[in-house]
């Protein structure tokens, strides 16, 4: 089972391929500040841009690198049911921790086929632990809270969910008892985690795993305050690209490439972010 604070990785790119030389040293880094594990290929991660065959490589090398120093997570999610359940099949087999799959965007699917889409995926990862992966923002709307009830009858391996929605009021209604639901929101992680939360997915913990680690371990208000402002100052930029170059000006050969239509810095916001970085650092 998932447990404490996850980073939402992000995906090392040069020349608009997977960098897997990159992999490892990254996940030293992340370990090396105390995360618990890593989500591979959610949104922080691009997923959903990268071919099937790029996924099935990024996550084999991420559980790879991580085996004995994180836990290591693989978002499945795809737009049809068929490559969703191939890639819950793949991470089950390249030795996962845990899969994880977002509703599908794009079609309006009724609670029958959302059921019959999740359980797919569920029963493809078995008895690997399945998370649904709620952020209605991405997906374009939320997962009904009668079928996250249907699946705890029919799946046995549905252990819980990551949410990354916002404000409270979205949040709390899936902060289910017997599920462990695992926060994307820094600014909600608090008093999520005083009404039970399980813990933090996050994708400021990608690449400054010390502002939230800290926020997990020990949930105040100024840990809180800390990890909320730094996000708020990375999300001035595009946000991938920013989190990229912060790794790089903090030591991590993540080069700042990001996958198209997601654009990367200018000279002048990378300039910025190198400034943040300082600041944090000091």
């Amino acid at each position: 089972m998932l447990h404490g604070a996850l980073a939402a990785a992000l995906t090392p790119l040069r020349d608009d391929a997977f960098d897997a030389a990159a992999v490892a040293p990254y996940v030293e880094f992340l370990a090396g500040h105390g995360l618990d594990g890593a989500l591979v290929l959610g949104t922080t991660g691009e997923g959903v841009l990268f071919s099937p065959e790029e996924r099935r490589e990024i996550a084999a090398a991420f559980v790879a690198a991580a085996r004995g120093k994180l836990q290591a997570a693989v978002h499945c999610g795809a737009q049809t049911t068929r490559e969703t359940v191939r890639l819950a099949e793949h991470a089950a087999g390249a030795g996962a921790d845990a899969v994880a799959v977002i509703a599908p965007p794009y079609f309006a699917l009724d609670d029958g086929e959302l059921l019959a889409h999740f359980e797919a995926a569920a029963r493809a990862c078995a008895p690997l632990p399945f998370y649904l992966y709620e952020f209605e923002a991405r997906s374009g709307y939320a997962i009904p809270l009668g079928v996250i009830a249907r699946l705890r009858e029919r799946a046995s391996n549905f252990a819980g969910m990551k949410v990354s929605d916002s404000p409270w009021e979205r949040l709390e209604p899936y902060l289910l008892e017997g599920l462990d639901v695992f926060v994307g929101a820094e600014a909600l992680l608090e008093r999520a985690l005083a009404a039970g939360a399980a813990g933090a997915v996050s994708g400021l913990a990608a690449s400054f795993p010390d502002a939230v680690v800290p926020l997990v371990r020990e949930p105040t208000a100024d840990a809180g305050e800390r990890a909320t402002a730094l996000r708020a100052e990375l999300q001035r930029f595009p946000f991938h690209a920013a989190s990229k170059a912060a790794l790089g000006f903090r030591g991590v050969p993540v080069g700042a490439e990001v996958r198209a239509p997601l654009r990367g810095l200018t000279d002048a916001e990378r300039t910025e972010v190198e400034r943040i970085v300082a600041a944090w650092q000091r």
